[in-house]
């Protein structure tokens, strides 16, 4: 790092120890690395994950257009952290969905994100309804649906194994799984935030299950609430050793908690704590850059959790996704989220290019989607050709 004053050269050396460095790059970062990096000057973190970005990825940044359909806001869960659930609300019958679907293909979509919640009128048979339904009238959609806590559960109340549940989800038509019911991967922090959810271990069994079964999915991190630092980045690192073991994962996609109109933000919030900073989220997406760099090459800065001007900054700290258009985003918004529920296509292309990148439309499994695309003319391969431990 060097800078001129007075015709005479200067130059900062880095506070970084050399093999620290050394290791990052040969993809072999360690948890007292990741510790030390975040421990030192943050810009150094930057540029390090900045240049692991580049050589891994280029400069290409990548958006999808999708919507997301809520399916219900019912759930039987207690998790401290939603403000979106309630005992009485709606459940969408299929027609609904289909509905929904035909919109969003109608608008340029390529990816239709299914989530809701779980219910006891909500079994594995009305899932596969779904799925099966919308990949028989709309069968360029990529289907993006469900997490590990709904397969779970509907797979318990309709007396089947996880397993099975994953492969006749396959079979009818899902593309992939969402990553989402991860929160935290600490058994002491979900007793905290999520007591009714699977633990840990099932969260793990269900996602290898899904890879090894040809089922990508993402992973998520939720964080800014109960967990330590460490516990953010033992997350980190066990999605690693997944993705070492099955190379399913698309992506990682680190979301900051929103602490408003739920019970554990109104705790932190009373106490006078808040969320991470806008720099503890920079740094968290750094991090993780510099640990999954040669394992999990897409890092996405969310720009409902984020904002869009610090999903820009995002991209010089190694993010390289801005996620999608959603078109609809109703849990960020139940929680206090801010940021909109919708991006037009053109306006990703806008801060792609204003971040000085180079804009990609893609799908679900990060191929490359011509602008423009309406889901008529046949020119993206069908999203069920699953690409699990694709090198592109």
């Amino acid at each position: 790092m060097e800078f001129k004053k007075d015709d005479r050269m200067y130059v900062k050396k880095p506070t970084t120890p050399e093999d620290v460095i050394e290791r990052a790059y040969r993809g072999k970062c360690t948890k007292e690395d990741a510790l030390l990096l975040l421990e030192g000057n943050p810009f150094e973190l930057f540029e390090l994950a900045n240049d692991l970005r580049a050589s891994t990825v280029g400069d290409t940044v990548s958006y999808v257009v999708n919507r997301n359909i809520y399916i219900t806001n019912k759930c039987v869960g207690n998790c401290g952290f939603c403000a979106y659930r309630t005992d009485k609300g709606y459940i969408l019958s299929v027609e609904e969905i289909l509905k929904k679907a035909e919109e969003a293909e109608k608008a340029g979509a390529v990816e239709v994100c299914v989530q809701g919640g779980y219910t006891p009128e909500a079994d594995m048979e009305f899932y596969l309804e779904i799925i099966e339904s919308i990949k028989a009238e709309f069968p360029d959609l990529c289907i993006h649906a469900l997490s590990s806590m709904e397969v779970n559960y509907a797979a318990g109340i309709s007396g089947m194994s996880v397993e099975e549940a994953l492969q006749r989800l396959k079979k009818s038509g899902l593309d992939s799984l969402t990553g989402t019911s991860a929160e935290i991967l600490s058994d002491r922090v979900r007793k905290i935030i999520c007591p009714s959810k699977i633990n840990t271990h099932q969260w793990i069994d269900t996602i290898t299950a899904a890879h090894k079964t040809g089922i990508s999915t993402n992973a998520t991190i939720m964080y800014g609430h109960v967990e330590t630092l460490e516990e953010r980045l033992d997350h980190v690192f066990t999605i690693r050793e997944i993705q070492k073991e099955t190379g399913g994962f698309t992506e990682l996609i680190p979301m900051s908690f929103l602490p408003y109109n739920n019970p554990v933000g109104e705790k932190m919030l009373a106490s006078g704590k808040f969320t991470s900073t806008g720099l503890e989220d920079l740094q968290l997406i750094a991090i993780s850059r510099v640990i999954l760099h040669t394992h999990v090459k897409n890092i996405q800065a969310t720009w409902v959790k984020l904002g869009k001007k610090l999903a820009q900054v995002a991209l010089q700290c190694g993010a390289n996704d801005l996620g999608g258009t959603l078109m609809e985003d109703q849990i960020s918004t139940a929680s206090g989220g801010s940021h909109g529920e919708y991006v037009s296509p053109a306006e990703f292309e806008w801060m792609i290019k204003g971040a000085g990148r180079i804009p990609m439309q893609r799908d679900t499994l990060y191929r490359k989607v011509e602008p423009g695309f309406s889901g008529q003319d046949g020119s993206l391969p069908n999203c069920t050709k699953s690409r699990i431990g694709s090198k592109e």
